[in-house]
């Protein structure tokens, strides 16, 4: 006998939305349909060369510290593992549109730490309007525009993350105005909950967004900016993060991105650089050359004075929709033993590998 719960109304309405925007796509192809639907699938098998390669509990039944994987998100877990289903469903019209960012699974989850209940699918949510064909508005969840990577495996080419990109903002809530200055230059002004408080604000306080971006053919580069209040005390948290990356060649990309991070002394500061080179049309090898200081006051990651340096190799192979990445990576510690080895021994550096495969729609 068929039982109904609100789950399975939830998740047939959902999946009924898709049909019916898939049909829509489909009798419009001579037109372009403003409807759209994308994402992406991708799992992920990761081993360590130097260390543990399973969850070590103590006799309370606790995992064991320190840790057998990088502290920085997504991609940490042994053996094979499974990162997101993603589902994006959009509404591009002249004056107003809509994005609706569906995720579930371990990355998914990661990504949205601060939702619970049912928003706790939610990536991005949020509707815009055009003001004119140089402001745009912009209302609701939507991912941060800090940082040069993002939560989607399809948009990095590095599938582990840095360690800049963990400890900064995922994703905010509030309202934006994306500006056009000219051809080339850009700006945006946000107003914001709270850093990750995407379903709503439990504090009563403000953070504030800023961004400057130039942009050509070869490239682009963004400076951007966060200033405000995370928790009910009165300390404000201050980002400024610099984004760039060029074609140098038809095969050779160069990417750099730069952040400082402080709240009240605690916080860090970093830098990573982003060769590619493009061998073939399927194709590719890039590196991350990571670099990650933690403020005497406090940090993040492995402790205050820490300098950890990460270096992440990776090549990405595509066939059709489907990307092989393939990784190597090596991070090391200086100020601490926050790794594990096979025999449960401190150590200040770990060597891992992971292959991954993401699917795009």
């Amino acid at each position: 006998m068929l039982k109904f719960t609100f789950a399975n109304i939830r998740l047939f309405l959902v999946f009924s939305l898709i049909a019916l925007l898939n049909i829509d796509l489909q009798a419009q192809e001579e037109s372009k349909s403003p409807f759209s639907i994308s994402g992406t699938v991708d799992a992920y098998f990761r081993t360590n060369f130097n260390g543990i390669n399973k969850t070590v509990y103590d006799d309370n039944g606790d995992p064991l510290e320190p840790a057998a994987a990088p502290v920085t998100s997504f991609a940490n877990d042994p053996g094979f593992a499974i990162g997101m289903a993603n589902v994006i469903l959009g509404y591009e019209g002249d004056k107003v549109g809509f994005v609706a960012d569906l995720v579930v699974g371990p990355r998914g989850e990661d990504a949205v730490f601060l939702s619970t209940g049912s928003p706790a699918i939610v990536n991005q949510l949020y509707v815009y309007y055009n003001l004119s064909d140089k402001v745009r508005l912009t209302f609701g969840n939507f991912n941060t525009f800090l940082g040069y990577e993002v939560i989607s495996p399809a948009a990095n080419f590095n599938y582990s993350t840095s360690y800049m990109f963990s400890y900064g903002p995922f994703s905010h809530t509030g309202l934006k105005a994306d500006f056009t200055i000219d051809e080339n230059w850009s700006a945006m002004l946000a107003v914001m909950n709270p850093t990750d408080y995407t379903e709503f604000n439990p504090i009563g306080k403000y953070t504030f967004g800023g961004q400057l971006g130039y942009a050509n053919d070869a490239g682009s580069a963004y400076l951007n900016l966060i200033y405000g209040e995370q928790s009910l005390s009165d300390d404000a948290l201050f980002q400024v993060d610099l984004t760039t990356g060029w074609n140098l060649s038809d095969a050779f990309y160069l990417g750099f991105n730069g952040t400082y991070q402080t709240t009240d002394g605690e916080g860090f500061a970093g830098a990573a650089i982003y060769p590619q080179l493009s061998t073939s049309d399927s194709f590719a090898i890039g590196l991350r050359a990571e670099y990650f200081n933690e403020l005497a006051d406090g940090g993040p990651a492995y402790g205050a004075d820490t300098n950890t340096t990460a270096i992440t190799l990776t090549g990405s192979y595509t066939y059709g929709n489907l990307m092989i990445k393939p990784e190597l990576r090596l991070d090391s510690v200086d100020g601490a033993k926050p790794f594990m080895d096979s025999d449960l021994m401190r150590q200040d550096n770990l060597s891992s590998f992971l292959v991954a495969a993401i699917y795009s729609f």
